[in-house]
């Protein structure tokens, strides 16, 4: 079985996942909204996210949208790679 690509559970999503060098948390909550901080710039992007197997779709309070897939406890973020908060340190 390819465990990169079996279903995750919303709670595997939650949490605080950060790019390795920190400059980018993106904060994703169980209520399905998302926070994202940009170095010193606190909620630069809000908005909600929805989980499908391991693909997030995300839009943006302003209408943007973007999408995600976690493979292997890695978020792939469009171009960035996040890690969950405590695997980045």
């Amino acid at each position: 079985m390819d465990h990169s690509r079996r279903p995750i559970d919303t709670a595997d999503v939650v949490g605080m996942w950060v790019t390795a060098d920190g400059h980018i948390r993106q904060e994703l909550r169980a209520d399905g909204r998302y926070d994202e901080a940009r170095g010193s710039r606190r909620s630069a992007y809000t908005g909600r996210y929805t989980v499908t197997g391991n693909h997030l779709d995300y839009v943006d309070d302003l209408g943007f949208t973007a999408t995600g897939d976690i493979r292997d406890g890695v978020l792939y973020h469009e171009h960035l790679v996040l890690y969950r908060e405590e695997q980045a340190s």
